[in-house]
């Protein structure tokens, strides 16, 4: 299966989309494509945009989107992305997927397909809050769903299991809240063009897999439209 195109992957934080986009793009042989590692990267090399956006992110704040936008072009015009890419979790903005639109457009890629994963806020935050990682190898744990052999302890490495600070009940409550607030509107942007999907996020991962093939045998050469 030949992907040819922009792979959008939409759903809030924990709806599995990483894990998701990871394995299509394996599959596909297409770059798995994330602003930050462009941001990073951009800041690393030394780039015009990433030394614009360096003092920005070191001062915590937003990047803007002329920056992020110049970034992503600059990518997508990458040897590796010519027979598409998948980008997970963004856009985060209407005017983001706005200007996206208008790269891919330019770049001969027409319209996105747009896969947006549903997942319950009491399911969200069940995942988010009873997730720990190992603090020596990095290996991630859910108390509720994939607990470590004994309490705090990683069964692979004896490391000692920590939690992230926005993974806490009330923070991940305001992290899923600010995506409500910014993000979801992309649904709605997307459905009026004709591009949206949706996978049932909630069930196993082996699941999901199977129903995002289903899309994309469906849509395979038709434009983006399902």
């Amino acid at each position: 299966m030949a992907l040819n195109r922009a792979l959008i992957f939409l759903g809030p934080p924990g709806a599995g989309k990483g894990t998701q986009a990871s394995r299509v793009a394996q599959r596909l042989d297409v770059p798995h494509l994330s602003t930050g590692d462009m941001l990073r990267d951009a800041v690393t090399r030394g780039t015009e945009l990433g030394r614009l956006a360096k003092p920005i992110m070191e001062r915590g704040e937003l990047v803007p989107d002329q920056i992020v936008m110049g970034m992503v072009e600059e990518r997508l015009a990458q040897p590796d992305s010519a027979e598409g890419f998948i980008f997970d979790g963004f856009p985060r903005t209407v005017p983001q997927a706005e200007q996206l639109d208008k790269i891919l457009e330019q770049r001969g890629f027409g319209k996105p397909l747009v896969v947006e994963f549903h997942v319950s806020p009491v399911t969200l935050l069940r995942r988010l809050s009873g997730r720990w990682t190992c603090s020596i190898g990095g290996e991630t744990y859910n108390i509720h769903e994939r607990p470590p052999k004994v309490a705090g302890i990683c069964d692979v490495d004896g490391g000692k299991l920590i939690q992230r600070s926005d993974d806490t009940a009330d923070i991940v409550q305001e992290r899923l809240a600010a995506y409500d607030r910014k993000t979801k509107p992309l649904s709605d942007y997307y459905r009026k063009n004709g591009v949206l999907e949706t996978v049932d996020g909630s069930v196993g991962v082996e699941e999901v897999s199977r129903a995002l093939n289903e899309i994309l045998e469906r849509a395979e050469g038709r434009n983006g439209h399902l």
